[in-house]
């Protein structure tokens, strides 16, 4: 019984940490293919925002 509530405790305050995060205007927490941003090997091979910008720089 204490591991659940446990669980929930921890998922309460993730869920609230991201909203604050939101309310306060830090903008949307990255996904991975966000975060290979500053990586310096750039993004994943299969990443769809790294076809976009490369039929963008093609045309």
């Amino acid at each position: 019984m204490t591991e659940i509530l446990f669980a929930i405790i921890l998922v309460t305050l993730a869920a609230g940490g991201i909203g604050l995060g939101l309310a306060f205007g830090r903008g949307p927490a990255r996904t991975s293919c966000g975060a290979a941003d500053h990586l310096t090997i750039g993004r994943c091979a299969d990443c769809p925002l790294r076809r976009r910008t490369a039929r963008k720089d093609a045309a």
